[in-house]
């Protein structure tokens, strides 16, 4: 077995994983609890409460045509586990809504918002990690991040506002506030698992003072620096720029570092969880950015 055959295996096991969680949350919390949802899912909702229409078949009939506007900004491999995680999602529906399982929770509003954020929020994540979606709004989330760089999690948080709105027609103001905390839940455990557990932050820094800033970052915080080499686009002098990865809560500390140094300095911060590759380690301790 090939490496790419083994991680489209592995896609596809992640993939039915996330669509069995983000279904048995839906069934089991969502239905149960009488939450709406967002996006196409909610909408799904809104037919079978006024039509009383199996979830799992209309999840089908609502995503063709957003698949076949994903065809057009899709790769082959993105829209093959959307037609695969779509139909995955609808199987799930089916099946749990036929499996004698439950929660019992009481039908406590609060634990069933979070709840229901939380399975999912695991659910959609690990689907988004592989390059899946589950149709519906997620093929409109993914093609915004693709074109515009905006994450998945705060553009279906939008998605989701819309479409609850729409669900005031059978919801009460209570229950609306209840989903709309589950919303808010599934948006940040979906950033938190495609960012994992640890986001580092890029610093750039443009000084004057670039070998004192450099030499304190490297034994107060115990990190690694580069020197880039740059020049000044309007007086053409040559400066030093450094680059650091820090975690998030040292970006203070290396601020205090840079304005002790050079309280004229140009700082900029960067995310770059998403810029470390297969080739990159990073590691807590001993607190450097290796090259593997």
């Amino acid at each position: 077995m090939t490496k790419t055959t083994r991680r489209m295996v592995l896609d596809l096991c992640l993939i039915t994983l996330g669509c069995a969680l983000y279904a048995f949350g839906l069934v089991t919390v969502n239905i149960e609890n009488h939450l709406a949802e967002g996006g196409i899912t909610g909408i799904t909702l809104l037919i079978r409460y006024w039509w009383h229409i199996d979830p799992a078949y209309s999840t089908l009939v609502l995503n063709i045509p957003l698949i076949i506007v994903g065809y057009k900004f899709l790769g082959k491999r993105a829209l093959a586990y959307t037609i695969y995680g779509t139909g995955m999602l609808s199987g799930w529906l089916w099946l749990w809504q036929r499996l004698p399982v439950s929660l019992n929770i009481h039908h406590d509003l609060f634990i069933a918002a979070l709840l229901a954020g939380l399975f999912g929020g695991i659910g959609s994540g690990l689907i988004y990690r592989c390059g899946g979606t589950t149709g519906g709004s997620d093929v409109i989330a993914r093609i915004l991040e693709k074109q515009t760089g905006i994450p998945m999690g705060k553009s279906l948080l939008a998605f989701d506002v819309l479409v609850l709105t729409a669900s005031l027609s059978y919801l009460s103001l209570e229950l609306m506030m209840y989903t709309l905390v589950a919303s808010y839940v599934f948006s940040r455990i979906v950033d938190f698992t495609l960012d994992g557990a640890y986001a580092a932050k890029g610093v750039l820094i443009v000084s004057s003072a670039a070998q004192p800033i450099a030499a304190t970052i490297m034994t107060q915080l115990e990190r690694g620096v580069t020197y880039l080499h740059a020049e000044g686009g309007f007086a053409r002098d040559q400066k030093r720029v450094v680059y650091a990865v820090v975690a998030p809560t040292e970006v203070v500390a290396v601020k205090r570092i840079i304005e002790a140094n050079d309280p004229q300095a140009f700082v900029t911060i960067l995310d770059v969880h998403e810029a470390l590759g297969e080739g990159f380690t990073y590691k807590k301790k001993p607190r450097r950015l290796f090259l593997s």
